[in-house]
């Protein structure tokens, strides 16, 4: 397996997305972490995506549906559109193509002409997504998380700031 291209494109997985995977470095970037994530739903890693959340977050993610979603796709290809390291010192912005095939519907689908139908199949997720620096370490905001979140409680990054000081803008 470590002799395979890593699903984010950019190089080998055993010298791109895997050591982030099993733990042996962290993400140095924003960017990066974003492609170790994409490469996580594609290698379902889901722990992996569920630890590089919001500290606060993690709690109120639903790893099935997560683990659901990354095992129903087969993931094609990643397109880092532009990326923006500093909006401030601890948040970043990574604009991003992820392009996939619904499993599902891919192989309910056999008619003759299945080369136009596979080119009918293909999704493409288009996202803008804002992250946090954290002790050393970058975690993604999700906007879809479930949470009753004030703007005086503590910030769901760790900062300690108030969550309107810290990240509340870019959630």
């Amino acid at each position: 397996m470590s002799d395979q291209s890593c699903p984010c494109g950019l190089a080998q997985y055993s010298e791109c997305c895997q050591p982030l995977h099993l733990g042996a470095i962290k993400a140095q970037t924003a960017e990066q972490l974003m492609r170790s994530r994409y490469s996580a739903f594609a290698k379902h890693e889901i722990d992996y995506i569920i630890q590089t959340t919001a500290i606060g977050q993690q709690k109120a993610l639903d790893q099935t549906a997560i683990a659901d979603w990354s095992k129903a796709n087969e993931w094609l290809k990643l397109n880092v559109v532009q990326a923006k390291e500093k909006l401030d010192k601890n948040h970043a912005q990574v604009e991003f193509k992820a392009h996939y095939h619904h499993k599902k519907v891919h192989k309910a689908d056999h008619r003759k002409n299945d080369q136009k139908n596979d080119e009918m199949l293909v999704q493409i997720h288009h996202e803008v997504s804002h992250f946090v620096k954290y002790d050393g370490a970058w975690y993604f905001l999700d906007p879809t998380t479930e949470m009753q979140i004030t703007m005086k409680q503590p910030c769901i990054c760790g900062s300690g700031k108030k969550f309107k000081q810290c990240c509340a803008e870019y959630v």
